[in-house]
């Protein structure tokens, strides 16, 4: 799953290379608008005949792409690094199979870190029956509940969470890292 995830995010960032570059932020707005000027990223990378990559960029996902990833100021993540440290790397990787695989492999390993943030913590299988337990007749009836209890713990809860600070995500914003012009990519898919 994660080596899957790893080369389609390897794919997106050598397609994208540079987009960062043909991004303008327009404000005449109360809110900035960020365009993406496809016509400069598709001519830059001698891509104009594209087809593929014409759709692509003409489609809507990749509308909500630039507008989630267009800000210069936001939290960076795995693709930001790739598309802005890892050009190189990639292009000499091309030719080199094994090499390209190790890279997708250690790639599957960061979204694995990523998502796995406390790899120590272990989940408790639950031991399967022992067999002919079922025939066995144990069944405890289930206990009642003390309504007055529930109702007490209930304004427990309310009453320490609306005296507790909001809780906030630990990711920090930065600047995103531009990575290289665009220009230094022509290639033809």
């Amino acid at each position: 799953d994660k080596e899957v995830r790893a080369i389609f995010l390897r794919l997106f960032a050598q397609l994208f290379q540079g987009y960062r570059s043909c991004l303008q932020l327009i404000r005449i707005h109360a809110e900035p608008v960020i365009h993406f000027h496809k016509a400069a990223f598709l001519s830059q990378r001698g891509l104009i005949e594209n087809d593929f990559l014409t759709k692509v960029l003409n489609g809507m996902a990749f509308a909500g792409f630039v507008s989630e990833r267009g800000p210069p100021f936001r939290t960076c993540d795995l693709f930001d690094e790739l598309v802005a440290f890892e050009v190189e790397r990639i292009k000499a990787e091309e030719g080199n199979p094994p090499k390209m695989i190790k890279h997708v492999r250690e790639l599957a390993e960061q979204l694995f870190k990523n998502e796995n943030p406390n790899p120590h913590i272990a989940f408790q299988k639950v031991p399967r029956p022992t067999e002919g337990s079922h025939l066995r007749v144990h069944i405890l009836p289930f206990p009642r509940i003390n309504e007055g209890q529930v109702q007490e713990l209930l304004q427990e809860g309310l009453a320490r969470s609306q005296g507790a600070p909001p809780a906030t995500r630990g990711d920090k914003k930065c600047v995103v890292p531009a990575g290289p012009p665009v220009g230094m990519f022509i290639c033809h898919l």
